[in-house]
């Protein structure tokens, strides 16, 4: 006689276990999404999530690399924390990229990891590792819960940590006894915040204001540098209006991007290795240099001796950890970028004319632009951008991969207003770009989402079609295919006597039929006439896509400041 298997279901009167508890505290702190892959540690928690269906949606991701970044791209356009889930042992430790990368460009994430039960912790139990230990230099805060009735003070302290200050990622290590435990009264969801070593400096000081304004009305060459710190505090606005009021010109980082309108006459563009020849020789010439929300990376600044050697620095930062770290500075301002603006706003009058200044940076940019060859024989990659550029109005959320086409992008790809731009900045993490472009469709879908990404970047992370496919999510995917690790051969060619050592990939798929085996409409682009024709179409299609662009192997990004020059020591800056 055949005995058929039936699926229990557990009815809703079962005892509530931890795993409610947590599924309770991430609805009260307004989580709508979870970035997640289950596994054994965390069965109880995904038990719980299958019984709030309906109260809080989860996006099953194939690998966990790849929810961590599309978890970041949710942070970067929503500015609220995006919430992880992973197993224990492997499913956390691949996480540690992720949580890198989040750390580095100040990204709020909550992080949940399972780990095996307290009573075995410590045995090298299967699945078992230390994650504490591992993500402590990673994380801003981390928590491992010993006790269900502290669930709840961890999991409000984790959420403030991460979207608070400098923003951050924060991870709760969850036992599976904790999260399977039955809960025998009642834990109050609401909890008080202990963090006594942990407050924020968000007013600044007034005297440091008043020094700035000073110095302000005495400078002659005076620049600001506007960072990430400025999309944070949400003070764009602020930072247009204060650099209007006295005329002051303008140098964004690569993560600063869309802090300031692109068109302004008062833009100058991006600063450091891949900067404009105007923003640098801004940055090297100036005798005032007010820089928000920024943190100083090599990359922006090259050789210290070089960098603003004539200058007075302001730094305004939340963080006081980086206000001298790496460059000299004579007026520390600690403080919430858009708070110290209001501030600067208020208090100062109308700068002297700075005429002669103005004058010549505008003569550096009319000079010395921002250049490219066409060839007739091939695709600009620096085409295929303004062209992308172009056929979404400017008012796509672009999301990148790492590498040249990256500093294409953020040369050629212009924004008007802020919230637009998503990229691996302080880690460059490969991989990076199309999931963070899945995070930021899922956090506004109405939005033109476009992933720029690399052939060898894409490769490490593509398994994520199946989520955009599964989601009918209408992230443009373009691929900026040179055969090649493109900035390693740049690198290679210029740097190291053109020895090139494996940076050209031998073999690739055929990204066309990879894409339609998930399910995704594909397209090959061997010229810039194919791109002019279906790119209109392309961007319109209702639905994921993906364009295999065939550009240039040989194409460098330019200009290019060598490791150990400074800024005015960029090469490429005239036409080779």
């Amino acid at each position: 006689m055949k005995v058929e298997a039936k699926l229990e279901i557990q009815p809703s009167t079962s005892p509530k276990i931890g795993a409610d508890l947590l599924i309770d505290l991430l609805v009260q702190e307004g989580v709508d999404t979870i970035f997640g892959y289950p596994g054994g540690a965390v069965l109880p928690i995904y038990d719980g999530i299958y019984r709030a269906r309906g109260r809080i949606k989860h996006i099953l991701f194939r690998h966990e690399q790849g929810m961590i970044h599309a978890a970041e791209g949710y942070a970067r356009i929503t500015g609220k924390p995006g919430v992880v889930i992973a197993t224990s042992g492997p499913g956390a430790t691949n996480l540690v990229t992720g949580i890198t990368d989040a750390m580095m460009d100040s990204l709020p994430l909550v992080i949940f990891t399972g780990q095996v039960a307290r009573s075995v912790i410590g045995t090298d139990a299967f699945q078992e590792a230390d994650v504490m230990a591992i993500t402590t230099p990673i994380t801003k805060h981390n928590y491992q819960v010993q006790d269900i009735s502290d669930l709840p003070r961890m999991v409000k302290e984790a959420f403030h940590i991460a979207s608070t200050g400098r923003p951050g990622p924060v991870l709760i290590d969850v036992p599976k006894d904790i999260s399977a435990g039955i809960l025998e009264n009642d834990v109050p969801l609401d909890a008080c915040i202990d963090l006594p070593g942990y407050q924020p400096t968000i007013k600044p000081n007034p005297l440091q204001i008043r020094k700035l304004a000073d110095s302000l009305a005495k400078a002659n060459k005076p620049v600001i540098l506007s960072g990430a710190g400025v999309l944070h505090a949400q003070a764009s606005a602020e930072l247009t209006a204060f650099a209007e009021k006295h005329q002051l010109p303008v140098v964004h980082t690569l993560l600063g991007i869309g802090t300031f309108p692109a068109d302004s006459p008062l833009s100058l563009g991006m600063g450091g290795m891949h900067g404009t020849y105007a923003a640098n020789m801004a940055l090297y010439e100036c005798d005032l240099l007010i820089n928000f929300g920024a943190r100083f990376d090599d990359r922006l600044t090259g050789n210290l001796k070089h960098f603003a050697p004539n200058a007075k620095v302001a730094h305004i930062d939340i963080d006081p950890a980086e206000i001298g770290k790496n460059v000299p500075t004579q007026i520390p301002i600690v403080g919430d970028a858009k708070e110290a603006l209001k501030e600067l706003i208020s208090q100062t009058n109308e700068s002297p004319e700075h005429g002669p200044w103005l004058e010549k940076l505008a003569n550096y940019k009319q000079e010395n632009p921002l250049w490219y060859k066409l060839d007739p024989a091939g695709m600009s990659p620096q085409w295929l951008i303004e062209a992308i550029h172009k056929a979404t109005n400017g008012e796509a959320i672009v999301a990148t991969d790492v590498g040249q086409h990256q500093m294409w992008a953020a040369q050629y790809y212009t924004f008007t207003r802020p919230h637009r731009w998503i990229t691996s900045g302080g880690l460059g993490t490969m991989g990076f770009g199309f999931p963070a472009a899945i995070g930021a469709q899922i956090a506004s879908p109405e939005s033109t989402v476009v992933a720029i990404v690399g052939d060898a970047g894409f490769q490490m992370t593509l398994q994520e079609l199946s989520v955009i496919y599964e989601q009918n999510l209408p992230v443009k995917i373009f691929i900026v295919n040179n055969g090649a690790l493109g900035m390693v051969r740049q690198w290679q060619e210029l740097l190291h006597g053109n020895r090139i050592s494996e940076s050209i990939l031998g073999s690739q798929p055929d990204f066309v039929k990879l894409a339609e085996s998930y399910g995704i409409r594909g397209k090959r682009i061997d010229t810039q006439e194919e791109l002019i024709a279906s790119l209109p179409e392309l961007i319109a299609y209702d639905g994921p896509l993906l364009a295999d662009c065939r550009v240039m192997q040989q194409e460098k990004v330019f200009p290019m400041m060598a490791p150990g020059k400074g800024l005015h020591e960029l090469i490429g800056v005239k036409p080779l």
